[in-house]
């Protein structure tokens, strides 16, 4: 929601009239002299909404909607002559639903829309042109990231990190607890990076099927032998295993992994770092500075930590602290990988975890998305807490 300011008013006061802390509305007008505002200027108010519906005004009232269409300047709220602001109390996100790119891309906009500050940026192309999109979220000082969808077939790991930070965010505007810490004290240690889905045309492959556009499409069925079924599906759209495109020891990866050209499943690539998606995310953690990097996958309650010796100490303090938050098991694991998070150890010496969410079935049912939240939710909460 969107209010116009009046002379001699400043951000503050709008956090004092609408109970929002006074730094998020700083950082959702970031246009907007802190001080004092110009006549005429318009001031996001995150976390609120407007009432567009009889239902809805309804519900806000309690009152019928045959009552409220006889009452004067009823009409004008929901014409939106007279917006009336509504505190939002509950998800804008819809995340239980098979989760391909049009639905990350719906709940990003109203993510961003309700919550202004919350910051969007493109950060690189998928092989089909469809944009990799970072959400940041804080002021701190320690760089955190999280990812989603490396692999295709796992893609309620996207759903997931939606709904955490629709949770997240939705706590920092009411200056609620949530899971029983209050999270605005992590918008001032932290600055959270999240890319959702760093697999898109992977991710709607299995969901959709594949794409019109030759050559990907006959390339695709070619190589899933034929089949129309894409449902175990990880590699990006050029059959390349997306997660083992890193230079960490990857020609041993490329060796001991039996696709050796493009497959639905674990096939290297030919040289590291040859997918936009891969590159991006590379760029990425070069350009992040991040202290610690946690991406999401779908092989089972499990957190791999470590990465041959390299990983800081402070590396199994943090996994502990998530491991116990969700109730998954803490593994060390020393073996090569080429994977992003052994990259991202090898380069900087820092925290990288790979946290496998839910039974290790690919795709994971949607029945199970409450539950796999739950988990998620303490875990997510240990790794900003722990940064």
């Amino acid at each position: 929601m969107r209010v116009q300011a009046w002379p001699g008013d400043t951000l503050e006061k709008y956090g004092q009239w609408f109970s929002v802390p006074t730094e998020l509305i700083v950082d959702a007008n970031p246009h907007v002299d802190k001080g004092r505002l110009r006549p005429g200027q318009t001031v996001a108010i995150p976390g609120y909404g407007v009432i567009e519906s009889w239902e809805t005004l309804s519900r806000s009232l309690s009152l019928p909607i045959e009552a409220l269409r006889r009452m004067p300047g009823a009409m004008a709220v929901i014409d939106g002559t007279a917006p009336l602001p509504m505190r939002i109390a509950a998800p804008v996100v819809r995340s239980v639903r098979p989760y391909d790119f049009a639905a990350l891309t719906e709940d990003i906009d109203v993510i961003v829309r309700h919550y202004p500050f919350v910051r969007q940026r493109t950060i690189g192309y998928s092989v089909l042109g469809l944009p990799l999109v970072e959400l940041q979220i804080g002021r701190g000082p320690v760089r955190v990231h999280m990812n989603g969808s490396f692999h295709a077939n796992e893609w309620i790991t996207t759903a997931v990190l939606m709904a955490l930070i629709d949770d997240y965010v939705r706590a920092l505007v009411n200056d609620d607890m949530l899971a029983g810490r209050r999270v605005l004290e992590y918008y001032h240690k932290t600055t959270l990076s999240v890319v959702p889905m760093v697999n898109p045309d992977g991710v709607n492959l299995v969901l959709n099927g594949p794409p019109e556009k030759e050559p990907h499409r006959s390339e695709a069925i070619r190589i899933n032998g034929g089949a129309a079924d894409f449902s175990q599906w990880k590699a990006n759209i050029r059959g390349i295993d997306l997660n083992n495109q890193f230079p960490a020891r990857w020609e041993i990866e490329q060796a001991r992994k039996p696709p050796k050209g493009p497959a639905p499943r674990d096939f290297p690539g030919f040289a590291p770092l040859t997918e936009p998606e891969a590159k991006a995310m590379a760029a990425l953690a070069e350009e992040g500075d991040f202290a610690m990097v946690v991406a999401f996958h779908t092989q089972g309650k499990e957190i791999y930590w470590g990465y041959e010796g390299l990983e800081p100490p402070e590396a199994e303090a943090a996994v502990k602290a998530m491991a116990e938050a969700s109730g998954y098991q803490a593994i060390r694991y020393i073996d090569s990988h080429a994977g992003y998070r052994d990259w991202f150890i090898q380069t900087w010496r820092r925290r990288g975890y790979t946290v496998e969410l839910g039974e290790g079935v690919n795709p994971l049912p949607l029945s199970q998305f409450a539950q796999i939240y739950r988990d998620s939710l303490g875990l997510f909460l240990a790794a900003l807490e722990m940064a």
